[in-house]
């Protein structure tokens, strides 16, 4: 079994990366159900699986807050190796390099379709990519209405370099800020307000900011989001390096899986009709799902930290390819699910192909992006080494 020492004599969180790979895994099952329930998609497939909404809403609320909190940490790891300067470098060129490429490469192909599918668009890409793409602003409208161009799943990159470039500048005024923040924050969670204190706080967000500022992605006006997700990147990035809140979140792993299933079946009953509308039950229902919140995520990186500690060739390949399979995989999944849309397949061999084309695109791009130099920045892979260079390319 790793004992604390282990983790605290190495800055490479095995279980962290672990718990990265997964929530990126789980974010290509997500958009591929995306294709199948009621809630609104870029593109829809021809069935409808009533059942799997349920399960979608098991990973909603959590799927992504959880990855803020992973890249909180990270930052705070990378923080300790390099300047201010040299990290708001780092982390503009491996994210804005990615993001721009990907805005004008990756995602077009996903706001044609949608165009295709919603309203028949006569004309092919080209005339799309160059009339309507650059537009700067709504297309289509009033329905779909899209604004122009965009960056649809990418915008988890640009609310990670927001919010890294906003710390970075609070640092820069305040370095030592950090540590006693987090070593203050660390003495505040003591116990069983580890649970209770970011409970009370992501479902205070839910509570008053959801209603005002639903979920829209834009970056502009999406109060909400950056609530929840610069909350879970910023206890990350403080509690990175207080040993004791990763013990305790070990410690407590079963405590928080069990009230995490009591706050769902309570978010899940309220949603289901079960009760009869009040403003208090709404009140309890959107308490229920802000505290599932941080519960599932204390669950699941307490588990992590227990059995997700073993390194393997699996792990270090994973994590150097997930960002460019999260680059590629909703792209994926549209081109295939449109190409299948009028095939009469059943759901289930349809959104098998879907899941299968996907990860076979996800890896081949990666294995072709990994050997090409100019392509690696582009898909947010570090830059290979002169001397790796000039070592692979010596005959044998």
């Amino acid at each position: 079994m790793t004992t604390p020492q282990q983790f605290q004599s190495s800055e490479r969180r095995i279980d962290l990366d672990w718990v990265r790979i997964l929530a990126f895994g789980l974010l290509i099952f997500y958009h591929v159900g995306m294709l199948y329930v009621s809630w609104g998609f870029h593109i829809k497939s021809a069935h409808r699986l009533t059942w799997l909404e349920p399960v979608m809403l098991f990973l909603n609320p959590w799927r992504l807050s959880l990855l803020f909190l992973v890249s909180g940490v990270a930052t705070r790891f990378m923080l300790g190796k390099s300047s201010l300067a040299s990290l708001a470098g780092a982390r503009s060129a491996r994210l804005l390099i990615p993001l721009i490429f990907g805005m004008l490469v990756i995602v077009p192909p996903q706001a044609y379709l949608q165009i295709v599918e919603s309203l028949g668009y006569p004309a092919g890409f080209l005339d799309f990519y160059t009339r309507h793409y650059f537009a700067f602003g709504p297309q289509f409208c009033p329905n779909p209405c899209i604004v122009l161009p965009t960056w649809n799943h990418l915008w988890f990159v640009v609310y990670l370099w927001v919010y890294t470039m906003a710390l970075i500048g609070v640092l820069a005024l305040w370095p030592a800020g950090a540590d006693w923040i987090g070593r203050k924050l660390a003495g505040m969670l003591a116990g069983p307000w580890l649970l209770i204190g970011p409970c009370l706080l992501f479902a205070a967000w839910r509570l008053v900011l959801f209603p005002a500022f639903p979920s829209t992605h834009a970056l502009f006006g999406d109060w909400y989001n950056h609530a929840d997700h610069a909350t879970a990147f910023l206890i990350g990035f403080l509690l990175a390096r207080q040993e004791g809140i990763w013990r305790e979140l070990e410690r407590q792993r079963f405590v928080a899986l069990l009230a995490a299933v009591a706050c769902f079946s309570a978010f899940i009953l309220v949603r289901a009709g079960l009760f009869a509308p009040s403003p208090a039950l709404k009140w309890a229902a959107a308490s229920a799902y802000g505290c599932y919140q941080w519960l599932a995520i204390a669950a699941v990186l307490g588990f992590a930290r227990r059995h997700l500690t073993a390194d393997s060739p699996a792990r270090r390949y994973l994590t150097d390819a997930i960002f460019p399979y999260y680059i590629v995989h909703q792209t994926a999944i549209i081109v295939i699910a449109h190409q299948l849309h009028d095939s009469g397949l059943p759901a289930g061999t349809e959104a098998l192909i879907v899941i299968a084309g996907t990860a076979l695109t996800c890896v081949a791009t990666y294995e072709i992006v990994r050997r090409v130099a100019w392509l690696r920045p582009l898909f947010g892979l570090r830059a290979v080494p002169r001397t790796v260079r000039r070592v692979e390319q010596q005959p044998a």
